[in-house]
């Protein structure tokens, strides 16, 4: 694995619950126990905005400003990593719309959202995950793509530009449009973007999926076999990505009548679905039970956690959110070694910090308590 890639310092203004707060953060390991309520899970969600999105909870930016502040935010890291010492604030001005976005300043310089990724990479993994794979397909891409991105910086803007072509196209088919030309324009946009869409989590999943075999036959985190459910991504695998993209543009011409009965386009990567099986067991991950599963989606966050190091000479950032209450203590002590051998920095939130008792002296144990953060008692 490369050298750590570690947050030194975090600073928030008006997020959440926190009016202001600065602390200093140690490299490996960071415990963060208190109440329900507390505000433990919002200092993770301020680290994922220091990736491109709408952070771990998807939250509208007006949600993430502290109620009764100016209707901003701000949050400010310094970092540690192997290129040196580096500065990222990021937040909103109370008078910004949904459509301004958040702003991004590096080194004190105005930067784009995806330039964060040139200096770190944050993967999470929270309890609303825990049904990922009985929940709707919808969950499973978002989950998918956010692995993307940890590798493929350029796929965010990708999946934008999908999304915003079948937007457009969605809104003539509701309209009753005949105007070809528009047609045209923008399903050929939409085939361009959506073949390189399928063709990065095709890549993901290949990769990933080499990566989860490396993991022990009988280890703690079961292994996975993964695969992705789509007529995109099963052409992509056998055929020129030019010749599926001009496959996919004639469908899209060809269904237009189809579609603007449905009042929406019903063929592209926005159908397509990640598919899961408990290896040892031979079974689909939603028929495993509760336990199961979650062993499974912790051994898939672990292994791309290590293949984003691989890949990008990053180690990421973790944000395990609750992860010590939904294990038994041998999984427990498994995750942390495996943490270390990651030699990233993770952060782990819990009611109950001597569920992480085993992390003494190996760990940073802080506590929290509705907006203020300080050292926690020996656990």
């Amino acid at each position: 694995m490369p050298a750590q890639t570690h947050i030194s310092k975090l600073t928030l203004t008006n997020f959440r619950n926190y009016a202001t707060l600065a602390i200093d953060v140690a490299p490996g390991a960071v415990v963060f126990s208190g109440d329900n309520g507390a505000g433990k899970t919002n200092l993770l969600e301020a680290i994922s905005f220091l990736t491109p999105g709408r952070g771990l909870r998807r939250a509208p930016y007006g949600d993430v400003a502290r109620e009764g502040g100016d209707g901003g935010f701000a949050l400010h890291a310094r970092l540690d990593g192997p290129d040196g010492e580096v500065e990222i604030g990021t937040g909103i001005s109370g008078g910004d719309t949904a459509e301004s976005g958040r702003r991004v300043r590096i080194n004190g310089a105005a930067a784009r959202a995806e330039e964060m990724l040139e200096w770190l990479r944050v993967v999470w993994l929270t309890p609303a995950m825990d049904s990922l794979f009985t929940g709707p397909a919808a969950d499973r891409r978002r989950f998918l793509d956010r692995l993307v991105l940890a590798i493929d910086p350029g796929h965010g803007q990708r999946a934008l530009d999908y999304e915003k072509a079948m937007r457009g196209r969605n809104r003539l088919l509701t309209e009753g449009s005949r105007d070809v030309g528009w047609f045209e324009a923008i399903e050929m946009q939409m085939a361009e973007t959506g073949v390189a869409i399928a063709a990065a989590r095709a890549e993901m999943v290949r990769l990933l999926a080499a990566m989860i075999g490396r993991l022990p036959d009988t280890g703690p985190f079961p292994q996975a076999d993964i695969g992705l459910s789509g007529d995109l991504e099963a052409e992509i695998a056998g055929a020129p990505a030019v010749d599926v993209e001009e496959r996919f543009r004639r469908a899209l011409a060809d269904g237009r009548d189809r579609d603007r009965a449905a009042g929406r386009t019903l063929e592209g990567p926005h159908r397509s679905d990640l598919m899961v099986r408990h290896r040892p067991k031979a079974m689909p991950a939603e028929l495993c039970s509760t336990g199961e599963q979650k062993a499974l989606l912790v051994g898939i966050v672990l292994s791309h956690a290590r293949l984003t190091g691989e890949m990008s000479g990053l180690t990421p950032i973790l944000l395990l959110d609750e992860i010590a209450a939904h294990l038994d203590g041998g999984r427990r002590a498994a995750l942390f070694s495996i943490l270390e051998d990651l030699n990233c920095q993770a952060f782990m939130t819990g009611t109950d910090a001597a569920l992480f008792s085993s992390l003494h002296g190996r760990a940073q144990f802080l506590t929290v308590d509705h907006g203020m953060v300080g050292p926690t008692e020996d656990p």
